[in-house]
């Protein structure tokens, strides 16, 4: 049997021919190479990071060569390195929230799931103003930022003004600030509708239909035209709220925070719902009944759906 000092005595030995995989956070690497002539796979995982405080501490002392790539309200990202040497790239993407607010830290703190159905009728009477309060407190402030033309007009990739003689069809296309903007299989982008009377799906009638396939249409047209090697067919497209706006995202993005909180609805299966939908042109999605699922930390569980239960 093989004894240890042997095993590692192979590393050293493997001679790399190319790069096989690399999973969408750059985490992961499969490497096709050779061991004395034979083939062989050598799989690479970063280790994970390390949750002693004191470790924790160290870990950020030691961060350095940090370069802001934008900044957004109370939103900042960053490159950064651990490495000691300038020369190296930088191996950590950092995203800085500050102030941060007691809901976010719910957002990104661990927790369970629940599924719920939002009828009609919770959604007016419950999640609609719920949405307003929200509204009203910023919570959009990053958004409007973007369409007023404060904030990250350098990262604006597409700007539509729509079709001539309506002016409420604008919209705009930039990268998302969690994308590290070189690895496409991780690929975010957000297209950002101008106009403020459509908060969510929910605003959406089979009037707006056209209005969706074009916007649809350019923002996919755009993105294959920005990053060559990507095709239509790579890409998925789901709308959020509280302002609507839409996620393009790489087919083999792993769902993070906002795909699955519940808040993700393919764009071309609403589209066809719109379509078909029975009535005029104001039949829309406030009509229907949705089931997704939700934190047991968002607003949407602790503020509608678990008073809701225990009523």
């Amino acid at each position: 049997m093989e004894g240890p000092s042997a095993a590692e005595a192979l590393i050293p030995r493997f001679q790399l021919s190319k790069l096989l995989n690399q999973d969408q956070g750059g985490r992961r690497i499969t490497l096709l190479g050779t061991i004395d002539g034979s083939p062989a796979l050598l799989a690479v995982e970063r280790a994970a990071f390390p949750s002693d405080t004191a470790e924790l501490q160290a870990f950020h002392a030691s961060l350095d060569h940090i370069n802001n790539l934008g900044a957004n309200d109370i939103y900042r990202w960053y490159l950064a390195s651990t490495r000691p040497s300038g020369a190296a790239p930088p191996d950590l993407k950092l995203n800085l929230i500050s102030p941060c607010t007691e809901q976010h830290i719910k957002k990104y703190s661990p927790q369970a799931v629940r599924m719920v159905t939002e009828t009609p009728e919770i959604y007016a009477e419950h999640v609609r103003p719920l949405m307003q309060r929200k509204r009203e407190e910023g919570r959009l402030n990053w958004v409007w930022n973007i369409i007023d033309g404060k904030t990250e007009q350098e990262d604006v990739i597409l700007r539509d003004h729509g079709s001539k003689g309506a002016d409420d069809e604008g919209f705009l296309m930039l990268p998302d600030l969690n994308w590290d903007r070189k690895t496409m299989t991780s690929l975010h982008l957000l297209g950002i509708v101008e106009r403020r009377d459509i908060w969510s799906l929910r605003d959406l009638k089979k009037k707006h239909v056209g209005w969706l396939k074009h916007m649809r249409e350019q923002l996919l047209d755009a993105t294959v035209k920005l990053y060559p090697g990507m095709e239509k067919d790579m890409l998925k497209l789901y709308p959020t709220y509280y302002h609507f706006h839409i996620h393009v995202v790489h087919a083999m993005l792993e769902a993070g925070s906002t795909q699955a909180t519940g808040k993700a609805f393919g764009l071309e299966n609403m589209i066809s719902q719109l379509e078909t939908m029975a009535g005029g042109p104001d039949a829309g999605m406030a009509d229907v009944s949705l089931t997704y699922y939700v934190g047991e930390a968002s607003e949407l569980w602790t503020e509608v759906f678990l008073p809701l239960k225990t009523t």
